[in-house]
């Protein structure tokens, strides 16, 4: 059972109360049709491998150098939680980070809350880190976040022992105290998240025996593949078609030097961007295609774009490669449910490429949508439809009826798009504005900044 955060911690830990407050400056901007998308660009590193890779450099005994990394509000959000925990972490005048890893089991109490930001990583592979550890942390975060569910993460972690105090709802800010020594445990997923899996992995690494978590639908593997290049005992195998995760706990963390390829996500705006624009022919450097995050570009090959994969290649034990895309019109189609794992933070952007296909675009079974920063199919839905696109909401998904390459036509003086503090709203309906008639006005660009800073500098720079 959940329990409430107590008075005594609110008194304690006076800055939780107000970390749910938004601290942005709310910035408004247009974007409108322009010229073909041309050239070479390089999207920033992946999000989910930089978390990854200062957490597991935190972890391990020496010194781990990061090529790469995105510097984001959200990873940011990740090292100074890291800092606090006993972690020394440096960024170079080169742009590469040196950190010095404070060792498993070695985990300082951190002094104040650790502030999450809008950072859903950082916020549940942070509570798997610590739980397992003789420490006390408060969690807090943002408006967006301070919403988003963490019982997911919440229940196994007490199954291990660690206690947890949250907000009602089982949402932050919450207060988490690591049971020593945790317990190991045999859990199966009951909804497909790569961040759950890897909380309760990264609580295994200091529990002793084995923890293993059982996927009955596979997600995103950077968890597995690092900490085995860090020298974590970790054995992957399937039994009865689900995929079972063991880890050795009591673990000895070595250093490593990271490179983190282009960042799938960040890279998929463009993808759509380019498909989207007649004349379009651009090339985008070092994008991660790891198998299980490639789930958009085998739906948009499916849908006839022209995606083309040069120089295929290895980085620090992650398949990548550069992606030549050129115009083309897509045309729609019903998408299965099984690939949502390996989009799951696509499907906004993929939204809008369906808005301007040939026919009609189904998918169904994404009620994880619901539950990210936004409302994604309700806030996607809304405006899409401000936008001049025929769109209808289900519980589990969304029905687009394509324009069939034709501009979207919305409003004579443009849409205003709520984006609720979500970034990936915010730069999906950008690229919305760059197909439409009229053009498209996002209400706050600001959250864009914590996953890709540098996508207003890029799209400039690929229409010029």
């Amino acid at each position: 059972m959940i329990k409430s955060v107590p008075a005594r911690a609110r008194r304690a830990l006076p800055e939780a109360r107000g970390a749910v407050k938004d601290r942005r400056l709310m910035t408004s901007h247009s974007f409108a049709a322009h010229g073909p998308l041309r050239g070479t660009i390089r999207v920033p590193g992946d999000k989910s491998i930089s978390h990854r890779a200062l957490m597991f450099a935190g972890l391990a005994v020496g010194q781990s150098r990061i090529t790469g990394l995105l510097e984001g509000e959200d990873v940011l959000a990740t090292a100074a939680a890291m800092r606090q925990l006993g972690a020394s972490i440096l960024r170079g005048a080169d742009g590469k980070w040196t950190v010095h890893g404070a060792g498993v089991g070695s985990l300082l109490e951190p002094k104040t809350a650790l502030d999450m930001g809008n950072s859903g990583t950082s916020a549940r592979l942070l509570m798997g880190l610590i739980a397992s550890h003789a420490i006390t942390a408060t969690f807090t975060g943002d408006a967006s976040l301070s919403g988003r569910p963490m019982k997911r993460v919440i229940d196994p972690l007490m199954q291990m022992g660690a206690s947890i105090e949250a907000s009602p709802g089982g949402t932050l800010p919450l207060m988490l105290r690591g049971a020593q020594p945790a317990v190991p445990i045999t859990y199966r997923l009951p909804v497909a998240s790569a961040q759950v899996k890897s909380a309760v992995l990264l609580a295994g690494l200091n529990t002793p025996g084995i923890t293993r978590v059982i996927e009955p639908v596979p997600t995103r593997d950077h968890t597995e593949r690092m900490l085995t290049g860090f020298g974590a005992r970790l054995e992957v195998g399937e039994e009865g078609g689900e995929r079972i995760i063991a880890i050795h706990g009591e673990a000895d963390l070595r250093p490593m030097d990271v490179t983190v390829p282009g960042d799938p996500s960040s890279a998929a705006f463009f993808m759509v961007a380019a498909t989207l624009v007649p004349g379009s022919d651009l090339t985008i450097r070092n994008v991660g295609l790891n198998p299980t995050r490639a789930g958009l570009l085998h739906v948009l090959r499916q849908m006839g774009a022209d995606i083309t994969e040069v120089d295929a290649r290895d980085v620090g034990g992650e398949p990548v490669a550069d992606l030549k895309v050129r115009h083309a019109q897509l045309a729609g189609i019903d998408i299965d449910p099984a690939i949502a794992p390996s989009m799951i933070d696509e499907f906004p952007v993929l939204f809008v490429a369906a808005a301007l296909a040939s026919g009609t675009t189904r998918t169904t079974g994404l009620e994880e949508l619901r539950v990210k920063e936004s409302d994604r199919l309700a806030v996607m839905a809304a405006a899409l439809k401000l936008a001049g696109a025929r769109v209808e909401e289900h519980e589990d998904g969304l029905t687009i009826h394509g324009t069939g390459g034709d501009p979207l036509a919305g409003t004579p003086e443009g849409a205003l798009v709520a984006t609720r503090l979500d970034h990936r709203i915010a730069m999906s309906m950008a690229i919305a504005g760059l197909a439409s008639r009229d053009g498209v006005r996002i209400d706050d660009t600001s959250p864009i900044n914590t996953s890709f800073p540098t996508f207003m500098g890029l799209l400039a720079e690929a229409g010029q």
